[in-house]
């Protein structure tokens, strides 16, 4: 029979699911390789042509690792928790819990059509208790944990409590709130319990305080920065803003170095390394120290605004200090002649992100709080302003304006009329822009004038040490993580509150599991939903924590679970973690760069401290896969001299004669730009009577590149391709359209070619009845070279990820066989084994047909003999007067003298001779034969 996919593909997926084909050991004689996908949040629209991409390239490599003789993990989960169920939960009433389930069991239907190799015996989805759980364990060991600057990890809370007994805070290095107290060992000791507990929450790794927030009101819950566009939520855009809340953090600032540095020991995409380099923001600098200066009758709960600084050494040219809008100090150092302002100017903040302000580098805004700062150097006053270019949460909340030597100072001053200082007379021309120069010598800069760069630096350094002003200082820009949603669809926070004091639940009492509620909104006092939950208390007297875990906590640590999926009484056993160590090959998209990628190496690293696991970074390689991008089509409508819009409908070619507005239309009705005009009229039922002008009897759609969305109607869905053409074909199609890293637009109309491909290969081996037919003969020298070709090839590219080279290879290969009228077994095993990573349910089908009885996941890839691509052989042209007639296949080893003997031998030549004698024979030895007659 003709290449029957349909069939093939439904019986070996059935085979690799009945047989568990694909379930990984975790032991082995064989070498480990850990390949994982960034895994899926099931949505309910499922998935789109753009989803697989990293998938297929990931099974591709997995299944050649394996026929490499690796022994490869594989395996498949689902991010179940999240805002698509609840919002849908919300607006319906239906438990999130059923939609996900509803959603996975269609994400699942569609990842198996397409052949994955997964290992579904490990499958993970974050919202099943058995596995959150464990996050809830490792949220637990993370608030029972603290950060010890002199061993440089994360240690028990026991040995920092027993610090405490033993000498109290003087001899304690660790990375905790600022407002820490200092006390002697009989202090500690005379403290009561909850005193105690509140200290030791100033250093947990995991902890309470008061934050500014993103707020959406409608959404009901606190938003991570990428989850906020230009004052609106990406989800739903609503109003967000600005907000301070008590909230959940997770230290994981403790981690800032070794997260810079542990990038220099992955092979990662150099543009995420960069941006989490660039989140982490390391600078080396100073701390400084501006004195409020009193007013009378004002009370401010601090004598100094605290200041840091990459360029101390520009002290002297600072004409104003600038508050984030949301500092703490704002409402006591604003004076009452500016309190409208100030007012009015916080509330004009509230509505711009956090992203969105630190973007904004043009808009020059602010607002003077009445106030002054006394610069510690110069002993001048300095006016105090707000602006909201400056964040609350990176370092200390407050700046200093350097206007002759920052474009961003030198904006604001010029625009609020401060002076610009010169600071140095390597300057030039300041009264147009700033000028950011370290050369020349320090001018109008007190006791460091005359001095150069490095040693004005170490000179102020010193000097404000010395007085106790400021000091040497290495900054992060990137903050503690936010760690709570006001949300239900999420991890319960294992913790309850006693005098208003957090303490943990039992580990034994593990998982804390989501309750019951009526409805899926905040209360009517504004509590989060799970204030909702009935008789919901610890102890039937204790109230738990309303908040959940964000949505990355569940995909921090997810990996490990892979290795022991059901383990009952640790997240992963010793024994799976040592075997599996890290991912060998992690593959997913380079949005998570300054999220999920960075929170799960924070994770990773804290589990090492504790002795958990053995590796300092979870993820060895990783490969963001590009964007496909949707194709879109238009129709074009006749618009009327009045603007009216016509009932008719103009072809692509023909629209510059009209006035028209594009419309989109169904990617699905259209072929090579073809446009179904029936199956048009049902998609919009409006254009049922329309007048369509034609092209030459058809209607041409416009073709425009766009992303893939269901609002362009630019959708594709795998379905229909795996319905029309086969998984095989949309596989080596979605790679064949070109680099993995790269973006590239979708166009269904080149996956015809990649089809009719596979018919050849599956012709190689059938005669013209359809009936197998393949010899046991010896290969010739020709059939093993495109053999030993495509294997060398392949093997290559599939090491350095080069997919979409190797599709085009095998259609070489293929060809070049069936040029040779080639069907030897010795030829066509083998290359059913190379393709198989690719193509894998046409190969094991052929492999089968080939009388093997084990799955072809088993077999091994076949060794390249460089021996078959030597050339020992030249097909000579032969010519008679000049003019070729045929071409003659002789050994390059033949000196001229034997090849002149062959070629008068020869009965085709001496048909062209036609019994003459030649005058002369002219031999090029590997070039040309040539007889004069």
């Amino acid at each position: 029979m003709d290449y029957q996919f349909k069939e093939i593909e439904q019986k070996w997926q059935q085979f690799w699911a009945e047989n568990q084909t694909f379930k990984t050991e975790n032991n082995s004689a064989k070498p480990k390789f850990y390949v994982m996908d960034m895994f899926p949040y099931p949505s309910g629209a499922g998935l789109h042509v753009g989803h697989p991409l990293g998938y297929i390239a990931s099974d591709i490599f997995s299944r050649y690792k394996r026929i490499k003789g690796f022994n490869v993990l594989h395996p498949m989960g689902y991010d179940s928790f999240g805002l698509p169920a609840e919002q849908y939960a919300i607006q319906t009433g239906q438990h999130p819990a059923l939609t996900t389930e509803t959603n996975i069991n269609t994400y699942r239907r569609q990842l198996d059509q397409i052949g994955f190799s997964f290992d579904w015996s490990r499958e993970i989805r974050t919202s099943e208790a058995d596995y959150y759980k464990w996050t809830q364990w490792i949220f637990m060991q993370l608030f029972n944990s603290w950060y010890n600057l002199d061993t440089d990890k994360a240690e028990d809370i026991i040995t920092l409590i027993e610090k405490f007994n033993a000498s109290g805070s003087a001899d304690v290095r660790a990375v905790c709130d600022e407002e820490v107290k200092t006390f002697m060992p009989s202090d500690w000791a005379a403290m009561t319990a909850e005193e105690k507990q509140e200290e030791l929450l100033k250093y947990r790794l995991t902890y309470l305080r008061e934050s500014t927030v993103n707020w959406c009101a409608a959404l009901g819950t606190v938003l991570a920065n990428d989850e906020v566009k230009e004052g609106y939520s990406e989800r739903g855009g609503h109003p967000v803003e600005q907000k301070k809340m008590m909230q959940w953090s997770m230290r994981i600032s403790a981690y800032a170095e070794r997260l810079l540095q542990g990038l220099n020991t992955i092979d990662w995409p150099e543009p995420v390394k960069e941006m989490q380099r660039n989140w982490i923001g390391k600078s080396v600098g100073a701390s400084v120290r501006f004195r409020i200066e009193e007013r009378d009758g004002a009370e401010v709960p601090a004598d100094y605004i605290e200041v840091f600084t990459t360029r101390v050494d520009t002290i002297f040219g600072v004409s104003y200090l600038v508050l984030a809008p949301e500092h703490e100090l704002v409402p006591f150092v604003t004076t009452e002649a500016q309190a409208e302002d100030v007012k009015n100017y916080i509330a004009q903040t509230r509505k711009k992100s956090e992203l969105d302000r630190m973007a904004d580098t043009k808009t020059v805004s602010g607002a003077f709080t009445g106030s002054y700062v006394i610069n510690p150097v110069s002993g001048e006053r300095v006016q105090l302003w707000i602006a909201d270019y400056v964040l609350a949460g990176y370092g200390t909340g407050a700046v200093m304006g350097v206007p002759s030597g920052d474009q961003r100072d030198w904006l604001f001053a010029k625009h609020f009329g401060l002076p610009v200082v010169q600071i140095l007379d390597g300057q030039k021309d300041i009264d147009v822009q700033a000028d950011s120069t370290k050369e020349g010598l320090y001018i109008n800069s007190g006791f460091i004038n005359g001095m150069a760069y490095a040693e004005a630096v170490k000179t102020l350094n010193a000097w404000l040490e010395e007085m106790k002003v400021g000091k040497a200082k290495i900054n992060y820009r990137m903050r503690d993580a936010i760690f709570g949603r006001q949300r239900y669809w999420g991890e319960p926070i294992p913790v309850y509150f006693k005098e208003g004091i957090p303490y943990l639940i039992k580990e034994e009492e593990l998982p804390l599991v989501l309750p019951e509620i009526d409805r899926y909104l905040p209360t009517e006092t504004g509590e989060p939903p799970l204030g909702r939950a009935e008789d919901w208390s610890y102890e039937d007297q204790y109230s738990y924590e309303l908040s959940t875990m964000p949505g990355w906590a569940g995909s921090s640590w997810y990996w490990y679970r892979y290795m022991d999926a059901h383990n009952k009484n640790a997240f992963a056993s010793k024994e799976a973690i040592d075997y599996w160590e890290n991912v060998d090959l992690y593959i997913g998209g380079s949005e998570h760069a300054t999220g999920h990628l960075l929170y799960s190496r924070f994770w990773n690293k804290f589990l090492k401290d504790l002795g958990y696991v053995n590796e300092e970074e979870p993820f060895k390689k990783l490969i963001n896969q590009g964007m496909i991008q949707g194709r879109s089509n238009f129709v074009y409508r006749v618009i009327e001299a009045d603007g009216r819009a016509t009932n008719t409908l103009v072809s692509h070619g023909l629209k510059d004669q009209y006035k028209t507005s594009a419309l989109h239309v169904d990617v699905n009705i259209v072929d090579n730009e073809i446009l179904n005009i029936e199956k048009f009229k049902l998609f919009r039922p409006e254009f049922t009577d329309a007048e369509f002008i034609l092209e030459n009897g058809k209607y041409i759609c416009g073709v425009e590149v766009e992303k893939m969305s269901k609002s362009k109607f630019n959708v594709v869905n795998p379905d229909v391709l795996i319905g029309s053409y086969g998984a095989d074909t949309l596989r080596m199609y979605e790679m064949f359209l070109g680099p993995l890293e790269q973006s590239k637009p979708w166009n269904t109309n080149g996956i015809e070619g990649v089809f009719k491909f596979l018919r050849k290969f599956w012709r190689l081996f059938h005669n013209d009845a359809w009936e197998l037919a393949v010899s046991d003969a010896e290969p010739t020298k020709a059939e093993l070279k495109a053999l030993h070709k495509i294997i060398k090839k392949v093997q290559e590219d599939i090491e350095r990820f080069s997919f979409n080279t190797s599709v085009s290879s095998f259609m070489i290969a293929v060809n070049e066989l069936t040029d040779l009228k080639c069907n030897k077994r010795a030829v066509l095993q083998d290359l059913v084994i190379v393709l198989s990573p690719y193509a894998p349910h046409i190969t094991e089908e052929l492999w089968s047909l080939l009388g093997n009885k084990e799955s072809l996941s088993f077999a091994e890839y076949p060794v390249f003999n460089p021996a078959y691509m030597v050339e020992d052989e030249f097909s000579y042209p032969v010519s008679v007067n000049g003019k070729t007639r045929l071409n003659l296949n002789l050994s390059l080893t033949l000196e001229a003298a034997a090849i002149e003997e062959i070629v008068l031998a020869d009965e085709q030549v001496q048909k062209y001779l036609d019994g003459k004698t030649p005058k002369k024979v002219i031999v090029v030895k590997g070039r040309i034969i040539n007889l004069v007659v």
